[in-house]
């Protein structure tokens, strides 16, 4: 069966760069999974991917030798069991904000004695080029479990959440925490008040031993981070990149984009 290498990775304190797959392209998902990132994401919760294009996804990044991740709607157990029978070698679980959810998270991932996730499926022993058995006794030591912090409540709960056995990394998603930690008036944190929160995050990460992860906007940004000490980066979007592509080579030939590359 194979061996999870990002897990590997992260264990010893070195970064694993990822990107986010919100297109739902199988196609994209293929050339990408040969780009070189050590993990790809499929965001299942922001976009229309449908869990029979994420199964194809995953298949796709797996039969390529990479790593396929899902970020799975909400914090659910069906949630979670439904991407990793579908083949996904690990689960970004959203807005964990408590200890008790983050319980409930781990719990989800893991076969018993660890958790509760029940026997079934077939398509992740093929991603692991597994048998179903050989998968069953071994799923527990390989499968990613990240818990996202992206709410001001789980920074305030950071110990409590993190120390929860069985994490792996825990990622920031920057746009809602800065979100949360809005006014009565909805004015922004201010960059000091937001890097104090990152900065609580990336040290309650390294006292708990586990990964800290956050969503950057340019490899400049994910080049300070790693330098700062996190591990599990996600740079852009499959689509960022291309409208980036696409506004970079219409601007040597002088002309402007109008798609609105910097939202994506």
């Amino acid at each position: 069966m194979k061996t999870n290498p990002v897990k590997k990775t992260l264990k010893e304190g070195k970064p694993a760069l990822g990107t986010w797959l919100s297109l739902g392209s199988i196609i994209a998902t293929r050339f990408m999974a040969r780009a070189g990132f050590s993990w790809l994401t499929v965001d299942i919760e922001h976009t229309l991917v449908s869990w029979e294009t994420a199964t194809h996804m995953f298949a796709s990044i797996a039969d390529a030798n990479g790593v396929p991740l899902a970020r799975v709607p909400s914090n659910r157990h069906d949630h979670i069991k439904r991407a990793l029978d579908n083949g996904a070698f690990g689960v970004v679980v959203p807005m964990v904000n408590s200890r008790q959810e983050a319980l409930d998270a781990v719990s989800a991932m893991f076969y018993p004695p660890l958790g509760t996730r029940s026997v079934g499926g077939n398509v992740h022993a093929l991603n692991f080029g597994a048998t179903a058995p050989d998968y069953f006794s071994k799923a527990n030591d390989e499968l990613l479990v990240i818990l996202q912090c992206e709410h001001i409540d789980a920074v305030n709960n950071a110990d409590s959440i993190f120390s929860v056995p069985g994490i792996d990394a825990i990622f920031v998603g920057p746009n809602d925490l800065a979100a949360s930690m809005r006014t009565a008036d909805g004015k922004g944190p201010t960059a000091d008040a937001f890097n104090a929160a990152l900065n609580t995050i990336l040290e309650a990460c390294k006292r708990n031993k586990v990964a800290p992860g956050i969503h950057c906007m340019s490899p400049e940004e994910a080049q300070l981070r790693i330098e700062q000490g996190w591990q599990f980066i996600a740079i852009n979007s499959e689509l960022k990149m291309m409208m980036d592509g696409v506004a970079t080579t219409l601007a040597k030939v002088g002309l402007k984009s109008d798609s609105g590359a910097a939202k994506y």
